[in-house]
Parts: C-alpha cells; structure tokens; sequence
C-alpha cells in the first residue's frame, strides 16, 4: 500500500515554530488585520512590531477577519496535485469562522480535509499539530489522526493576562462592565479560554504581580494531578516579562521543559501589547 501524503494546513493564530515554518508539508493561513480601509495579512504584510507601532502613533484598535473560503479553496487546489488529503488545526471556532472557511474551502476545492477544532489558540494549535505529525509517521488514517487530535484539545489548559483591556473591550471580547470594573478599579482579570473554545473570565486580582502568582498557582493544582511534560509562556512584546516568568516557574517546577514565544499579530490585536500567556497540557 502506498503511504498517503497528509498536507497540514493551519492559521497564523498558531504559534509558528522555526521547524514547522520550514516544514515542506506544513501550510499557514493568514488571517486578516484591518485599520480602516487597510487590510493586511497576518504575518506577512504585518508583523507584531509594525502592529504595535500603529496602535501606539494612532491609537486605533484594528479589526480581525477569518480567511475567505475562497483563500482556502485556492490552496487546496494546488495541494491537491501533490496530496491524498490535508489536516487542518483552527484556532477555536468559538473565537473565530476560520475552521468554516477552512471546510467550505475544501467543498470547493474538492479536497478531503478532516478539520480540528483547537478550542484554543496559538501554541496550543501548535502542540496538536506535533502530535499530528507523529501520529502520521505510524500510517495512520487521516480522519483517525483527527479524532485523535480533537480528543487531544481537551487537555489544554491556559491562562492570560492581558496586555490591554481596552483593545479586548473595542474587539467584542469583553462585555462593557467588565471593563469597567477592570478601568476604574484597577482590576487584572486573568482570562482563559474556557473547554468549550470560549474566552471567560476566570479570576481578578490586583496586580501584575498578584496574577503571576495566581497562575503558578493554577499551574501548581494541575502538575499534582497531571503529567504535564512542558509549559508555553507566550507574550506580547515583553521578552524580558516573560523570562522572568519563566524562572520563577523553574524554581517550583525545575523539571519542567518551558518554551517562549511572542503571541501573533492577530491575537496581539485583541490583547494588546504587554500581554502575558500560560499554557500547558495535561498529559495524564
């Protein structure tokens, strides 16, 4: 029997590794940013820095769209003359239409796509990518590698705290007293991204430095009941926040394996800048 060729398709929600953007079967969609009359793609007319630039000199929060299906479908038509069949992994259809777009483009394309729901975003999308691509070095049946991995999107866990509760308020993702609370109290509410793919409010504290502590916390509960073999620290332009970060969570958990990456464009145009993200996934 001859081995399947499984393109795998994703969106630029993802935290996009060094490896899998060399990838040669590895696909990103970009999803849009628009200023105005402006729309750019994400991550490849704008970057983080550019993003922030602009939000700082105009005070604007942008807009974000999901990819058109007929973005999609125009990929799948050229993937498939070099592929059996594609698996895709979407940020949260909860945050965003970009798993339809994704399915409608494979309708169009006459493609086969078996499609994963993250329930999440950025490294976690990530995770469940690697874990696909181990899965199909065994042969496995595309739709089984599927089921697999929308199983394996339960195990996520995260927590954020954002850099800006004015760009998530003007981006929907805040009901107004929320944000209220948050602006004259002085509020830090962690947010997470809940098992259903929603964002909630989880906790508020104080300050910074408060949150930080809560989420160690949080993070301390689910290493004494799970495996948890490697921690995400994801941020919004602030390197040096989350390394320190990341030292504080290797003097409780030196065994730990800890990554740190930079949010992207999209996501940074809800969270704003200064954002800090933990995430994990609770093997066992």
């Amino acid at each position: 029997m001859t081995k399947k060729k499984i393109a795998w398709i994703t969106d630029s929600t993802a935290y996009i590794s060094e490896d899998l953007l060399e990838h040669p079967d590895v696909y990103i969609v970009p999803l849009l940013i628009t200023f105005g009359e402006e729309s750019f793609k994400d991550g490849i007319d704008l970057n983080t820095d550019q993003l922030y630039s602009r939000i700082r000199t105009e005070k604007e929060v942008p807009k974000t769209s999901q990819p058109s299906a007929g973005r999609f479908a125009e990929l799948f038509e050229t993937l498939k003359i070099e592929y059996d069949a594609a698996v895709a992994v979407h940020v949260s259809s909860k945050l965003s239409g970009t798993m339809n777009s994704c399915l409608a483009g494979s309708e169009l394309a006459g493609f086969p796509v078996s499609a994963v729901d993250s329930k999440c975003m950025s490294y976690a999308i990530t995770s469940l990518i690697y874990k696909g691509l181990k899965l199909a070095e065994n042969e496995m049946p595309v739709h089984k590698i599927a089921e697999i991995l929308q199983s394996e999107a339960d195990k996520s866990e995260n927590y954020i705290l954002l850099g800006s509760l004015e760009q998530f308020y003007k981006g929907g993702r805040m009901s107004g007293t929320q944000y209220l609370l948050g602006s004259i109290l002085k509020i830090k509410p962690i947010i997470r991204i809940n098992r259903d793919g929603a964002f909630e409010l989880f906790d508020k504290v104080r300050s910074d430095k408060k949150a930080i502590k809560r989420m160690i916390e949080l993070l301390g509960d689910a290493y004494e009941s799970h495996t948890i073999p490697q921690v995400q620290i994801m941020h919004g332009n602030v390197r040096g926040k989350a390394e320190e970060l990341a030292e504080e969570i290797k003097s409780h958990f030196p065994r730990l394996d800890i990554i740190i990456g930079e949010i992207s464009s999209t996501i940074a145009a809800h969270a704003g800048e200064g954002t800090i993200a933990i995430i994990w996934q609770n093997e066992k």
